[in-house]
C-alpha cells in the first residue's frame, strides 16, 4: 500500500494514497467548532472532494472563515437552483441572484409574478429535502465550447455570453443530482452541510438569508431599504444601457463602444451629483454636509465634484476632513489586538469638533486644527473660518454618519451622505459581483501608486479594514439622507490593467496568495479597457492617477 505524508496542525501523519481531503476533514472535525468546508494544501485553496495529490501541509477552513463562508453561500445557491429545477422542470422560471444585502442575497425569478411566503416555504421544503439526502456536489471539467452550448440550452444566456470570452479551452462546472452549473469559486463537498438558510419575500423578489457571525444560526433579516433601492436603480441603469453583466460589458468593448460607455457613465454620475447639490441648496438650514463611506469609495473625488456643483448653485463649500480632529497619536486607544485603533470614534476629539462646529453655526470666527500625520500631532496655525450666509461645510470622514460625532449640532443643519461603490454588474445569473472585491481592487491600484504599498500588503491589511467598516460605518448607513453609488460600470475593465501585474507578483508561498489568485480569476472575466478616454475629474482617476483633484 502506497502512503503519503501530510502535516496537519504541526504533526505529520501517513494516509493511504487516494485519500480525499473530505476523509481527513471528517477525522479532524471534532477539533473545530464550526463545520469544515474547504482545505488549504501547500498554501492553495482546494475543495474537500479532491484527492490529496501527495505529500504536503494541510489546513482546514470552516464556514466561519471568509473563504469558507463564500463557499457555503455559493453552494446554497446551487442547492436552490437544483430545488427550482425539480419544482419547475420545464425551465420556464429562471433564477437571478442579483446582489448581496446584509447577510443575504437578493434574488428574483424571471417568469414568476407572485413570490409570497407560501411559495418560498415550498421552495425551502424542497431545498431541505436535498440537504437530508446529503448529495455530492461534484466538480467536472468540460470543453468551454460544450459548456457554452449547455448553458444556452438551459436558458442561461449570461453564462453563455461569459464563456464566449474565456481564453481557456476547458472550464470547471459543478453537478448536483443531475443539475449542472458554473460558479465563481470553490464549493462545499455535499448538500448535507447546507441546512442553515432562510427565505423571505422582499420587494419584487426574495432574500436568501445566510448565517453571519454564528454559523449554526441564520442571521436576522433587517431590511436595508435605502441601500437596496440605490443598488436597484444602478442595476436598472446598467440594464437600460444594455450592460447588466460582465459578458455584456465585454461585448460592448469588442464592439468598440468604450468611449460611449465612459461618456454615458460619467454624464449619469454628474447628473446625480448635480441633483444632490440642488437638494442640499434647496434647504437654507443645511450648513453641514456629512460624507461617510467605506474604504476606496471615492469619497475625496466625490466631495470635490459635489463642491463644484454647490459652487455652480451660488454657495461656497469649505472642506473639513474629520481626520484633522484625530487625537495625538500617543493618545489613540488600542484595539483587542493591542494595536492603535485609528478607526474608532474614540480616536477623534469629538468634544472639540462639536464645540468648533457649534461656534461656526453661531457665526463666530474659529481657529480650526490640522493634523500633521508626520509628527502624529494636531496643530493650530492659521486656519481660521467663519461661516457666511451662503457658506456650507463639506465634512468627510468615516464617522460622519454617527450621531455621536455631531450630536451637538441641530439635526436640521446636517445633510448626511453615505457613499460606497455598489457594483451594478453581475458575473452571470447566479454569481453576483462582490462590491467588497471592487473596493479592494480599487485600493490595491491606488495604494501601489500613491503609497508604494504592494498588493500583498494591501490584501494583508484588508481584513482589519473590513472589521473597522463593519463596526464604524455600516451600522449607520441607513441613517443617511442620501446614498450615493460611486461604482462605474466600466471600472473593473480599466482597473484590471493596473491590478493584474501587482497580483501576479505575489508568490505562492505568501499567505495572501490564495486571495490574489481569487482576484486574478475575477479580473480574468473582464476584457481590459484603456483609460485614454476617461476625463480627469472621473472618480476612477482617484485610483489609477491623472485626476485634476488633489487626491
Amino acid at each position: 500500500m502506497q502512503e503519503i505524508n501530510v502535516c496537519v496542525q504541526g504533526k505529520t501523519y501517513q494516509y493511504e494514497k487516494g485519500t480525499t481531503f473530505l476523509h481527513l476533514a471528517q477525522a479532524w472535525q471534532d477539533q473545530y467548532e464550526d463545520a469544515i468546508i474547504l482545505a488549504v494544501f501547500n498554501n492553495k485553496l482546494i475543495e474537500l472532494g479532491q484527492v490529496i495529490p501527495g505529500d504536503g501541509d494541510i489546513a482546514f477552513l470552516t464556514t466561519k472563515d471568509k473563504n469558507g463562508r463564500r463557499a457555503y453561500r455559493r453552494s446554497v445557491v446551487f442547492l436552490m437552483q437544483r430545488a427550482l429545477q425539480q419544482l419547475y422542470p420545464d425551465g420556464t422560471e429562471i433564477l437571478h441572484v442579483e446582489h448581496s444585502l446584509g447577510a443575504g442575497y437578493y434574488c428574483r425569478m424571471e417568469g414568476r409574478k407572485v413570490i409570497d411566503s407560501a411559495w418560498l416555504e415550498n421552495l425551502k421544503k424542497e431545498m431541505l429535502a436535498l440537504v437530508e439526502k446529503n448529495l455530492t456536489i461534484e466538480k467536472k471539467t468540460m470543453k468551454t465550447e460544450d459548456a457554452r452550448k449547455l448553458f444556452a440550452k438551459c436558458g442561461m444566456q449570461d453564462k453563455e455570453r461569459l464563456m464566449h470570452y474565456r481564453s481557456s479551452s476547458n472550464c470547471n462546472v459543478y453537478e448536483l443530482d443531475g443539475c449542472l452549473d458554473y460558479f465563481y469559486g470553490y464549493m462545499a463537498p455535499n448538500t448535507g452541510m447546507l441546512s442553515y438558510f432562510a427565505l423571505y419575500p422582499y420587494e419584487e423578489g426574495f432574500i436568501l438569508q445566510f448565517p453571519d457571525k454564528v454559523t449554526t444560526e441564520v442571521a436576522p433579516f433587517a431590511p436595508a431599504n435605502k441601500l437596496f433601492h440605490v443598488m436597484q436603480a444602478s442595476e436598472q441603469w446598467g440594464a437600460d444601457m444594455g450592460i447588466p453583466t460582465v459578458g455584456a460589458l465585454n461585448d460592448a468593448v469588442c464592439a468598440g463602444k468604450t468611449r460611449e460607455i465612459i461618456l454615458s457613465q460619467e454624464a449619469y454620475m454628474e447628473r446625480r451629483i448635480g441633483a444632490l447639490a440642488e437638494r442640499i441648496v434647496a434647504d437654507p438650514d443645511k450648513k453641514f454636509v456629512m460624507i461617510a463611506g467605506p474604504s476606496s469609495s471615492g469619497k475625496t473625488t466625490f466631495s470635490h465634484r459635489l463642491s463644484a456643483q454647490l459652487r455652480a448653485l451660488g454657495v461656497t463649500p469649505h472642506p473639513i476632513p474629520l481626520d484633522d480632529y484625530y487625537l495625538d497619536r500617543d493618545q489613540i486607544p488600542l484595539d483587542e489586538f493591542g494595536q492603535k485603533d485609528f478607526e474608532c470614534i474614540e480616536g477623534l476629539d469629538v468634544g472639540q469638533f462639536n464645540e468648533d462646529m457649534v461656534r461656526l453655526l453661531k457665526g463666530e470666527r474659529v481657529l480650526l486644527p490640522t493634523f500633521n500625520f508626520k509628527t502624529g500631532k494636531r496643530e493650530y496655525k492659521d486656519h481660521y473660518m467663519q461661516l457666511g450666509k451662503r457658506d456650507i461645510l463639506v465634512i468627510e470622514g468615516i464617522h460622519g454618519l454617527n450621531e455621536k460625532m455631531s450630536g451637538s449640532l441641530p439635526k436640521e443643519s446636517k445633510f448626511k451622505i453615505y457613499i460606497s461603490a455598489l457594483t451594478q454588474l453581475n458575473i452571470d445569473e447566479h454569481n453576483p459581483l462582490s462590491t467588497t472585491d471592487g473596493r479592494l481592487i480599487r485600493r490595491i491600484v491606488r495604494d501601489a501608486r500613491t503609497r508604494g504599498t504592494s498588493a500583498k500588503e494591501t490584501i494583508a491589511m484588508w481584513d482589519s479594514v473590513r472589521r473597522g467598516e463593519e463596526k464604524n460605518i455600516f451600522p449607520f448607513q441607513e441613517q443617511a439622507d442620501e446614498m450615493f453609488n460611486s461604482a462605474l460600470i466600466y471600472e473593473m475593465a480599466v482597473l484590471k490593467i493596473y491590478a493584474m501585474p501587482q497580483l501576479l507578483a505575489i508568490d505562492q508561498d505568501c499567505p495572501e496568495y490564495a486571495e490574489a489568485k481569487r482576484l486574478i480569476k475575477l479580473l480574468d472575466y473582464f476584457l481590459g479597457m484603456p483609460a485614454d478616454d476617461i476625463c480627469n475629474n472621473s472618480l476612477v482617476r482617484e485610483f489609477i492617477g491623472g485626476s485634476c483633484f488633489n487626491v
